[in-house]
């Protein structure tokens, strides 16, 4: 009976152990060096820099103070629904050559490595088995005013 729970005991611990050393946790599945900065972007939807906004799968970048290192990718995923992506890159350390790029209006790439994913979705496609960060939001339907926040 006791070299049976010992065995377990083991077992279990070693269980355990797996989870923990491989869980996510802090990292909010991007690497390690993934800057951390406060996001706080206010873009109204009526004017014209913001157009694409108005229309399900447009897009801008956004490079405004307080929009990140790199900057943003905001996508109109749906009719009531946005995505607001950080341009670094989730799977790699930040370089000159990890800004994310929006290709034929239909995936993200990152030049340093060609990694992919679905521009609407942020679902990775190639390379890349991490989602781009993306940040909250709130959106007034009716001012069209677009808050993304970290």
């Amino acid at each position: 009976m006791k070299k049976t729970f010992s065995i377990l005991s083991i077992i279990t611990l070693l269980i355990f152990s797996n989870l923990s050393i491989h869980s996510c946790g802090s990292r909010e599945d991007t690497v390690s060096c993934f800057p951390n900065n406060p996001i706080n972007v206010t873009l109204n939807l009526n004017l014209p820099a913001y157009y694409a906004l108005n229309q399900v799968g447009g897009w801008v970048y956004i490079n405004e103070q307080q929009s990140g290192t790199k900057g943003l990718i905001v996508v109109r995923a749906s009719d009531n629904s946005f995505k607001a992506y950080d341009r670094n890159a989730p799977h790699i350390c930040p370089d000159s050559n990890t800004t994310l790029e929006v290709q034929d209006n239909i995936r993200i790439v990152c030049p340093k490595d060609n990694a992919q994913w679905i521009l609407l979705t942020g679902q990775p496609t190639a390379v890349a088995n991490v989602q781009p960060k993306t940040y909250l939001y709130n959106y007034d339907p009716a001012g069209k005013i677009l808050n993304i926040y970290y």
